[in-house]
């Protein structure tokens, strides 16, 4: 059975890798994709790739109304997301969020619609399979060592921050525990800021700086030892676009929201 696939985001640059994979694929058809730059035109004509035969619409909920679609898949802005969502599941589509910087809250609402409409949403912080390595190693070791900070990493240019894969690992992270601190955060000499945000009890550093692309370390402690897990993805999209094609695979077994790709990897 093909997965009928509407795309937001299918011109941009992770997005753009997707859409050529799928062009590849025998499973997978792209029946709308969304871009208000190229609005009007032919997918195919967008990326140079004439196996894409869906136009290009301006908005998400034309893209909808123009094309039934099983599977919405959403790579733009956290605040343009969340009614992008919210529109494909009142018509009946599963979704797959690649989106950063919703919320835990966005997903309490998403979910509560989600399972209204019998539809499941697969959120990823990260498609990369070594991210999805790093969120279970560190689930691991969060089981037996009771101290941990993550550190988050991006270009200079990223505005959300932490990023979704880590606002996903902290969320994780402290449904199995909370990190035991020597000296509450409350207790800090000093600017409280200087020891980070505290995200599902977990504290986390973010740096935004030239150099990085995107990366994610759960940095763990025990006296006298350390352990250090680390991600970090280079500047091509590339390590995106298969853990994204399993989502799409995968997500209509779903019913309600489903943080993480490893949620439909096999155990």
């Amino acid at each position: 059975m093909t997965i009928r696939l509407c795309f937001a985001g299918a011109t941009g640059w992770a997005g753009s890798e997707l859409a050529r994979a799928i062009a590849g694929t025998d499973d997978i058809e792209l029946v709308a994709a969304v871009s208000r730059v190229q609005s009007g035109r032919m997918l195919g004509d967008v990326l140079g790739e004439p196996r894409l035969a869906c136009r290009v619409h301006a908005s998400v909920e034309a893209a909808l109304d123009a094309a039934a679609c099983d599977v919405f898949f959403d790579y733009t802005r956290a605040d343009a997301a969340r009614a992008h969502v919210r529109m494909a599941l009142e018509r009946g589509a599963h979704v797959v969020v690649g989106t950063s910087g919703l919320t835990d809250e966005d997903y309490v609402r998403i979910d509560a619609l989600a399972r209204e409409r019998g539809c499941g949403v697969l959120a990823c912080g990260n498609f990369a399979l070594t991210a999805v390595l790093l969120q279970k190693f560190a689930e691991i070791a969060a089981r037996l060592i009771p101290h941990w900070e993550i550190i988050d990493y991006a270009h200079d240019g990223k505005v959300d921050a932490p990023s979704g894969t880590v606002r996903e690992l902290a969320a994780r992270l402290g449904r199995i525990r909370h990190p035991l601190a020597r000296v509450p955060i409350e207790a800090t000499v000093g600017p409280r800021e200087a020891r980070g945000a505290t995200l599902s009890g977990t504290q986390v550093h973010s740096l935004r700086l030239p150099g990085h692309v995107i990366g994610a370390e759960a940095i763990f402690g025990l006296p006298d030892e350390k352990l250090s897990i680390r991600h970090d993805a280079g500047a091509s999209a590339r390590p995106y676009v298969n853990g994204a094609l399993i989502a799409i695979r995968n997500v209509a077994a779903l019913v309600g929201v489903h943080r993480g790709l490893d949620t439909v990897l096999p155990a």
